[in-house]
């Protein structure tokens, strides 16, 4: 039976398509998190203990629901994550993605573990979009990808500090994951009941981390882990004064992905971002870190107002991103949710996610009495007790 996207009305049953489409390696790899995935669960249930407390008899014939991000326009408050290895999932890739976001008035941002060349993606989207930067042990490799998001006209970068060392995720480890995909005895059986993604996938054009092999070909010698890979390539020396070089370098807008405390937030403004982005990593590193929903108020207070403040993390619902913002956040960001709508039909399952998270905001602005994001205050939640 042929699946329509239109008949998906929420986000857990792209999930359940993708569950479906992908071999049991490549959605595992999508779905888990470090160790027990004690932080993994967390993100998301953490958001059903805050209670929307509504308005009543408030105009809200129009919603209004624009905002501003990294220095750009978006339609509502939302911005789609960077995401590695983006052509496991879907041949598309990242095109599929970027292209997706564009329609929906949205941001997205490539990884730098992306499988399609930043320039690329440029002449493929024009437009806004962010470049998610690593701090490479060859510093050479960072000051390049700078120069390189300038000349093709990204409008920001993010720059990821929680990935020191690559986390636990256990899942990947029992699969015997690797870059590329490769079949192994334990993944041969799901690979082979999956032939509408693993013919083109293991026979198309080779995988490439597209954005780095020009100087970092790691792959060139065959498959190999993403543990080893991230570990060899990542350096866990860096410190506020690599921010404050990126800051320099870039001279512009840029936001530091994986802070999660007040004392950090104030740290990275003081180093030069214009944006903090509270993130655990969707639980694939720290096992046990809190969920970010529950550090937004407290990052707000730190950083005051005029700040870009993500909460990144756990996004199921568009009413997580009500009750995001009336915590303090300019907006949310999501990952999962739109990997689940690219394995399930490319593109058009990328809009299916983001019209199904879009059209659930403005409802949950309505039934709130809300009628513009600016209103959205402290008082319009409550933590359950």
């Amino acid at each position: 039976m042929t699946f329509r996207l239109d008949r998906a009305h929420n986000i857990a049953a792209l999930r359940d398509r993708a569950r479906r489409r992908l071999p049991r390696p490549i959605f595992d790899y999508i779905d888990g998190g470090a160790d027990d995935e004690v932080t993994l669960r967390r993100n998301e249930t953490r958001f059903a203990d805050y209670e929307i407390v509504p308005d009543v008899l408030t105009d809200v014939s129009a919603i209004r629901t624009e905002t501003t991000l990294f220095g750009k326009s978006s339609r509502w408050p939302l911005m789609l994550s960077p995401t590695g290895l983006t052509r496991m999932f879907h041949g598309q890739a990242e095109v599929a993605v970027a292209r997706a976001a564009a329609a929906s008035g949205l941001l997205y941002s490539l990884s730098t573990m992306g499988t399609t060349r930043l320039e690329a993606l440029a002449d493929a989207s024009g437009a806004p979009k962010i470049f998610q930067i690593y701090i490479f042990k060859d510093r050479g490799l960072t000051a390049e990808f700078v120069a390189r998001c300038r000349d093709a006209g990204f409008d920001g970068l993010t720059l990821t500090v929680d990935t020191p060392v690559a986390g636990n995720r256990q899942r990947d480890r029992l699969n015997g994951l690797s870059i590329p995909p490769r079949l192994t005895w334990r993944s041969m059986l799901s690979f082979a009941l999956h032939p509408l993604w693993s013919l083109p996938a293991l026979t198309g054009s080779k995988f490439d981390l597209a954005n780095v092999s020009h100087r970092v070909d790691a792959l060139a010698g065959g498959g190999m882990s993403l543990f080893n890979y991230i570990d060899g390539q990542f350096d866990p020396s860096v410190h506020w004064r690599d921010v404050e070089w990126l800051a320099r370098e870039w001279d512009g807008p840029l936001a530091i992905k994986g802070v999660m405390t007040p004392e950090d937030s104030r740290r990275a403004i003081a180093a030069g971002a214009t944006g903090v982005i509270l993130s655990n990593h969707g639980g694939r590193q720290l096992d046990g870190a809190p969920a970010p929903v529950d550090q937004i108020a407290a990052a707000r207070e730190a950083i005051g107002d005029g700040v870009d403040l993500i909460c990144d993390g756990g996004i199921r619902r568009g009413s997580d991103v009500v009750k995001a913002l009336a915590l303090g956040a300019t907006a949310c960001s999501i990952g999962r949710p739109y990997l689940w709508g690219l394995a399930a039909g490319g593109e058009a399952g990328v809009r299916r996610a983001l019209t199904i998270l879009e059209q659930e905001f403005h409802r949950t602005m309505v039934l709130a009495g809300v009628n513009d994001i600016a209103s959205l205050a402290a008082r319009h939640v409550r933590q359950r007790r």
